[in-house]
């Protein structure tokens, strides 16, 4: 008997600051999902916002020239249950609706990552791969994310978080507060922007006083960070109650903090896995992502980022990433592919807890 085929809608580009990586990643999802097994909806969404469904080539998607294709035609995804999926605006002014079983949201920081796009698909009733609205939301946002580890015991370095009406009331005294608990050097961050996007370390009042206007272009919030001297090492996480996370790879960067253009343009940093650590910090590095992915109510997949102090050891976790980049450099698939998924079988496995998150979820309020 024939397998029935799934439809699945792949969601790529988005508004945010990472939409080139975005389609980089969801090329991957393409050119690894079995015909057999999946009918594919390529979704494009431009900086723009407008939502196109395509029939670009992975080549296509990888360098913009997608949303040129004369095919292209306007769609969304309805959030009437009764839909489940597509609605796509023809050229002859019809409108077709188009079942979906499953959703892709590979897409990267604001508008895709954060939640938005998890709560359409929630209203709309379609599993989607990938965390949930609350835990996206939460690890979106740095200040958030650092209040949830500290409550779940999850060490991390000391940081302080201001909003925009802070640091416009009284920047100096801001300055002074950080410089009391931070010292120097310090990061400043963005607490809602995605991938090393408007990130600053600083060593001065000056610095500092630059770095806020820059991370201010960016969000209303920033989080500040003591800088910590330490190798960047990154986990895997995959599945929900319980989940598993690998050991740790380590990024070799080709810059003093791994930025965004060594991650996805410029291929300066390489991986190295597992990280150059000994056996019992490798382990403790895991059992700590771990217990970081659960505390967020984290689903599905997420990349977990810490530090491992030079001199102390101490383990610290930077950040949660939970909808990773999924390019042929990207750390994510190397880790789970080190334990044994190639993939297409990550793939798979992605799509199927999806799918069993979904029916647990209309169990639950149906109970």
């Amino acid at each position: 008997m024939a397998q029935h085929k799934l439809s699945a809608a792949l969601l790529f580009g988005g508004l945010s600051s990472e939409h080139e990586v975005s389609r980089v990643s969801a090329g991957t999802f393409a050119d690894n999902m079995s015909a057999d097994r999946y009918t594919l909806y390529k979704v494009g969404i431009t900086k723009e916002g407008r939502w196109l469904l395509t029939q670009a080539t992975t080549q296509q998607m990888a360098d913009g020239s997608w949303e040129q294709l004369p095919d292209n035609r306007p769609c969304l995804i309805s959030p009437d249950r009764q839909t489940h999926g597509l609605l796509v605006f023809l050229a002859d002014g019809t409108v077709q609706s188009q079942h979906i079983d499953v959703v892709i949201p590979a897409l990267h920081g604001l508008w895709g990552e954060d939640g938005t796009v998890q709560g359409l698909l929630e209203l709309a009733g379609i599993p989607y791969v990938g965390c949930g609205v609350l835990a996206s939301a939460a690890c979106m946002d740095k200040a958030v994310a650092n209040t949830l580890f500290e409550a779940a015991g999850i060490p991390h370095c000391p940081w302080m978080s201001f909003t925009r009406y802070d640091l416009e009331t009284d920047l100096d005294q801001c300055c002074e507060r950080l410089e009391f608990k931070l010292g120097y050097p310090m990061f400043v961050k963005p607490a809602n922007a995605g991938s090393s996007v408007g990130i600053s370390k600083v060593m001065d009042r000056y610095g500092l006083r630059t770095a806020i206007e820059l991370a201010l272009k960016e969000d209303n919030k920033l989080v500040f960070e003591a800088f910590v001297d330490g190798q960047e090492v990154e986990c895997a996480a995959l599945g929900s109650a319980p989940a598993l996370a690998t050991r740790p790879g380590e990024v070799l960067a080709g810059a003093e903090f791994y930025t965004y253009d060594d991650k996805y343009k410029n291929g300066v940093s390489r991986t190295v896995i597992p990280a150059n650590l000994s056996e019992e910090k490798l382990d403790e590095v895991r059992d700590l992502a771990q217990r970081a992915y659960t505390a967020v109510g984290g689903e599905g997949l997420s990349r977990c980022d810490f530090f491992v102090e030079r001199g102390t050891g101490r383990v610290l976790i930077n950040e949660i990433n939970t909808f990773p980049g999924f390019t042929a450099i990207s750390m994510y698939p190397k880790l789970m592919e080190s334990v044994g998924l190639t993939v297409p079988e990550l793939i798979d496995e992605l799509i199927m807890l999806a799918l069993e998150r979904n029916t647990h979820n209309k169990e639950n309020q149906n109970g």
